[in-house]
C-alpha cells in the first residue's frame, strides 16, 4: 500500500500521468480523450514513432526545424486522405518545416498509400507500436466504437514548444487548413 501511494505520488510530482478532461465527438456522440494534456506554452514531449519504411524515428523536443505534427484517425479514410495530400502538396514550398501525419495505422499501409498517391512532402508515421504519441499529446480516443486510437488534432512545435494545437471537435470533419497554415 505504501509503495502504491509512494509511486502514485511520483507520478503526480512528475506529471506522468495527469491526464486530460477533454472530449470530442463522433457523429455526435461524446468521445473522451486519454493521455497527457498538452497547451500551448508546454514543452513538446519527445516520442517514437515509426515510418513508412520501418524506422524508428524520434518527434517532438527541440529540432532545427519548425514541426507539425497532424493526427488523423486513419490513413484509409476520405477526411485522412484530404489532410495528407493537403500538407503535401502546401509543404512542397515551406522551408525548415517538417510535417509528420500520425496515425495508428500500420508502416505497411501508409508506405502502400504513399505509393499509391506520389505523397514525397511529408512523413507519414506509425504509433502503433505504444500509442506513445497518442498519449503523451492527450489524443487517445478512450471510449467509443474508435477506442485506442487517435482523435483528428494538429500541433505545431517551434523550439521545441507547442505554440499551436488545433483539437477537431468532431472526428468526421476536417480541420481548420487555414488556421494551421497561418500558424506554421
Amino acid at each position: 500500500m505504501k509503495i502504491t501511494l509512494l509511486i502514485a505520488t511520483l507520478l503526480l510530482a512528475f506529471n506522468l500521468n495527469a491526464s486530460t478532461n477533454e472530449t470530442v465527438t463522433l457523429g455526435g456522440k461524446s468521445v473522451h480523450l486519454a493521455g497527457n494534456k498538452i497547451s500551448v506554452g508546454d514543452k513538446a514531449p519527445e516520442v517514437k514513432l515509426v515510418t513508412s519504411d520501418l524506422k524508428e524515428i524520434t518527434v517532438g523536443g527541440k529540432t532545427k526545424n519548425i514541426q507539425v505534427f497532424i493526427v488523423v484517425p486513419s490513413i484509409d479514410t476520405k477526411i485522412c486522405d484530404m489532410e495528407a495530400r493537403t500538407f503535401n502538396e502546401k509543404a512542397a514550398a515551406m522551408k525548415n518545416v517538417s510535417i509528420y501525419v500520425i496515425s495508428m495505422d500500420l508502416p505497411f499501409a501508409a508506405a502502400r498509400y504513399c505509393a499509391a498517391h506520389g505523397i514525397k512532402n511529408i512523413t507519414i508515421v506509425s504509433d502503433f507500436q505504444t500509442k506513445a504519441f497518442a498519449k503523451a499529446y492527450g489524443v487517445l480516443m478512450g471510449d467509443g466504437i474508435l477506442k485506442g486510437i487517435e482523435a483528428r488534432s494538429a500541433f505545431i512545435v517551434k523550439d521545441g514548444i507547442v505554440t499551436y494545437k488545433q483539437l477537431v471537435p468532431e472526428i468526421k470533419t476536417p480541420p481548420d487548413y487555414d488556421a494551421i497554415l497561418n500558424a506554421i
